[in-house]
C-alpha cells in the first residue's frame, strides 16, 4: 500500500490518468464519415440541412459556452469540467445515435460545441498537478496521446467500413463503450487545489504587494525570463531595485480570489500582453488562420460528399484525416529544429504558406476530383499546423504560462467570433445559404486576402530591419586599432 500511496503522489500518476482519458475520449471512428452518415439512409438528411442548419450550430454553440466554461474550468479546478466534457461527449454520441429529426441533429452539434469548449480542462489540469520544471514533459504526453487517439479513430473507422466490418450504428454503439471508459478514467483523476487563477498556489515564495483592489503582485527569481502574470515590467524592475515590497508578505497565505478581482487582473494583463505590436500581429493572424481553417475542417465533408457521392467502404475520409493528423503532426515538430530569425521573416512566412494554403482550396474548390480534395486538404492541414506552430512559439516568447493561457484563449475568442460570423452570412439558411462551392470559394479567397496582408507586412518588416542594420553600420565609428601596423 506504501508503494501505491507513493506512485499515486508522484506526478506520473494524473499524467497517465489524463493520458488514458485523452485517449479514450479522442478516439471517435464515425466522425470522419460524419456527413455520409447523416446523408444517408440511416438519418436520411438532405446535404442543404446537414450544410445550412445542422453544422452551424456547433460554432454558435461554442462561442455562447466559450468564456462561461473557461471561468468556471478555473473556479471548479479542472476535474468538474473534464468529467463534464466526457458526459457531454456520451450525450453527442447517443443523440446522434438514437434521434433522427433536424431539431435532434441541432441538439447534438450543440452538445459538441460544449465538448470543445471544455477540452482547455484537458490541458489546464496537468498545470495544477505536475511540478512547472514537468510540465512542458507533462503536456506533451498528452498532446501526443491525444493526436494517437484521433489517428487510430480515423484508421479504425476506416478499417471497419472498407471491410464491412460494423454498420454506422454499430460504431457509434463502439463509441459509447470507449466514452464510458473516459468517464471512469476521469472520476479517478485527482482532484487538484489550486488553479491558475482563483486559487493560486499558496506560498508566495519572493514578496507580494497588494493593491487596494485585492490583485496581488508576486515577484519571481528569474523574472527577466518571462513577463509576470501579476504585474507589467516597469513594476518588476521596481520591486528588483528593493521597492515596493513589503518583506514581512513573505511566505503570504493567499486564499481564493473574488471573481472581479479575477477579472479585473485579467484586464489589466490582456491590456499589457497586447500592447506588444509584434504579438499583436501574430495574434490576428492565429485568429484570422484559425477561423478559416476550422470552417475547412467543418465542412470539408461535404465537399467531399458533393465532388464523390459515396457509399460504405467507398470512400477515404478516415484515411485521409490519418495522414493529415501525422504529416501535420511531423510538419510541426520538424520545425521546432529551424534555426531561423522569425521575428524578422515570421510574417512574410505566414504570408506566403497562407497563399500555399489558399492554392490548395481553389484546386480543392474547382478541380472536381476526390484525390485532388484529398491531396489539397493533406496539405491544406499541414501549411496550417506548420504556422500555428510557429505563432504558438513567437506569442510564448517572454510570456509566463499564465499570461500564454489568457493570450491564447483570447486569440481563440476572436478566431470564433470571426468564424460565427462567417457562418451566420455564408453559411446558415437564414443568412445566404450558400452551396459548399461558393462557400469554398470564399475561403480560398479569405485565405488570399491573408496572404497578401501578411506578405505586405513580412515584406516591410525585412525592409525596415535593413535599413536600421544599415544605419547603424553607417553610424558606427571605425575602430581606431584596426589602423595601427
Amino acid at each position: 500500500m506504501e508503494a501505491v500511496r507513493r506512485w499515486q503522489a508522484d506526478w506520473r500518476y494524473p499524467t497517465t490518468l489524463l493520458c488514458i482519458y485523452g485517449f479514450f475520449s479522442t478516439v471517435k471512428p464515425l466522425e470522419p464519415f460524419l456527413t455520409p452518415y447523416l446523408t444517408g439512409p440511416d438519418k436520411n438528411l438532405t446535404t442543404e440541412q446537414v450544410n445550412n442548419q445542422i453544422f452551424p450550430v456547433w460554432t454558435y454553440s461554442y462561442l455562447s459556452v466559450l468564456v462561461p466554461v473557461f471561468l468556471l474550468t478555473d473556479w471548479l479546478r479542472y476535474k468538474p469540467v473534464v468529467i463534464f466534457q466526457c458526459l457531454s461527449l456520451f450525450a453527442t454520441t447517443a443523440t446522434l445515435l438514437w434521434l433522427r429529426s433536424v431539431a435532434a441533429m441541432q441538439a447534438m452539434q450543440f452538445c459538441y460545441g460544449v465538448v470543445t469548449a471544455s477540452e482547455v480542462a484537458y490541458f489546464s489540469y496537468i498545470y495544477s498537478v505536475v511540478d512547472l520544471k514537468r510540465y512542458r514533459k507533462a503536456t506533451s504526453y498528452c498532446r501526443s496521446v491525444q493526436l494517437l487517439g484521433y489517428t487510430v479513430g480515423s484508421v479504425l473507422g476506416q478499417l471497419l467500413l472498407s471491410f464491412e466490418l460494423m454498420s454506422y450504428d454499430n460504431i457509434l454503439v463502439l463509441t459509447l463503450v470507449l466514452t464510458s471508459i473516459a468517464l471512469l478514467v476521469a472520476c479517478l483523476l485527482p482532484m487538484p487545489r489550486q488553479s491558475m487563477f482563483f486559487h493560486r498556489n499558496k506560498t508566495v515564495t519572493e514578496g507580494t504587494k497588494t493593491h487596494g483592489d485585492g490583485t496581488e503582485d508576486s515577484t519571481e527569481h528569474s523574472w527577466r525570463a518571462k513577463v509576470s502574470l501579476e504585474e507589467p515590467r516597469d513594476e518588476m524592475v521596481q520591486k528588483e531595485a528593493g521597492e515596493g515590497v513589503d518583506e514581512k508578505d513573505k511566505d503570504l497565505e493567499v486564499g481564493a480570489r473574488s471573481c472581479s478581482q479575477v477579472l479585473l487582473q485579467l484586464w489589466r494583463d490582456f491590456l499589457q500582453c497586447y500592447s506588444s505590436r509584434q504579438l499583436l500581429y501574430w495574434s490576428v493572424w492565429w485568429a484570422m488562420a484559425t477561423c478559416g481553417y476550422n470552417q475547412t475542417a467543418n465542412y470539408v465533408q461535404v465537399l467531399w460528399e458533393h465532388v464523390q457521392p459515396s457509399q460504405n467502404g467507398s470512400i477515404y475520409n478516415g484515411g485521409v484525416e490519418a495522414v493529415s493528423n501525422l504529416l501535420g503532426a511531423a510538419t510541426a515538430y520538424g520545425i521546432g529544429f529551424t534555426e531561423v530569425r522569425w521575428d524578422q521573416w515570421g510574417e512574410l512566412a505566414l504570408g506566403g504558406f497562407s497563399g500555399l494554403g489558399a492554392a490548395a482550396l481553389f484546386l480543392m474548390t474547382f478541380i472536381r476530383n476526390i484525390w485532388v480534395c484529398y491531396a489539397g486538404y493533406i496539405v491544406f492541414k499541414c501549411l496550417y499546423m506548420l504556422l500555428i506552430t510557429i505563432a504558438m512559439y513567437q506569442i510564448a516568447t517572454d510570456l509566463t504560462m499564465e499570461r500564454y493561457a489568457l493570450v491564447f484563449g483570447a486569440n481563440n475568442f476572436g478566431a470564433l467570433a470571426l468564424q460565427t460570423i462567417i457562418t451566420s452570412v455564408v453559411v446558415d439558411s437564414r443568412g445566404l445559404g450558400l452551396g459548399i462551392i461558393p462557400q469554398f470559394t470564399i475561403y480560398a479567397s479569405y485565405f488570399s486576402l491573408i496572404a497578401v496582408v501578411f506578405s505586405l507586412r513580412g515584406l516591410f518588416t525585412i525592409w525596415r530591419s535593413n535599413k536600421e542594420s544599415t544605419a547603424a553600420v553607417r553610424n558606427d565609428p571605425p575602430d581606431c586599432d584596426e589602423h595601427k601596423f
